[in-house]
């Protein structure tokens, strides 16, 4: 499956880092050239505003006002319809490869350490949340791939520096 010299720290530390970052530039990419980020951002914000009418319409008891915003509420859920289905087209490429990814890595790793974390975790690199326990590749690769997709997103244009 993976090379042996993959299985200790420092290599498998680096070798998630690089796997994280290439797996979610490609995710990021995809999301770019598959849905319409300007688009998704005008839908998010009609939704925005649609909301804060049908709540203030709600809050005030005004019949008149509700009745306008519920005239709306068909095409709303159309627009929330059709963000949906822009982040579907993502899962359905990506969930498989994803998922068949996922196996060989906890296949080889398993609870072996792949990251030291300071403070949180214990000699066999099983992180507590008291809640939940992850192998610690499962937790790197979660703050690799965060890192890295704020960057991507930015980078790509797929989220707004600052959204008002």
């Amino acid at each position: 499956m993976l090379p042996e010299f993959l299985s200790s720290i420092p290599a498998a530390t680096f070798f998630i880092l690089a796997l994280s970052m290439v797996l979610t530039f490609l995710t990021s990419l995809a999301n770019r050239l598959l849905t319409n980020p300007e688009k998704t951002r005008e839908w998010r914000k009609e939704i925005a505003e649609w909301n804060a009418e049908f709540r203030k319409a709600q809050k005030t008891g005004d019949k008149k006002l509700l009745e306008k915003v519920m005239k709306r509420q068909k095409y709303i859920l159309q627009l929330q319809s059709k963000m949906m289905w822009q982040s579907m087209k993502l899962f359905i490429l990506f969930s498989v490869p994803f998922f068949l990814l996922w196996q060989v890595l906890l296949g080889f790793y398993g609870i072996r350490p792949v990251a030291y974390f300071p403070g949180v975790s214990d000699v066999n690199q099983i992180i507590d949340l008291g809640f939940m326990k992850f192998p610690s590749i499962v937790w790197w690769y979660f703050l690799c791939s965060t890192l890295f997709g704020t960057v991507f997103s930015r980078l790509l244009g797929i989220t707004a520096e600052a959204e008002n």
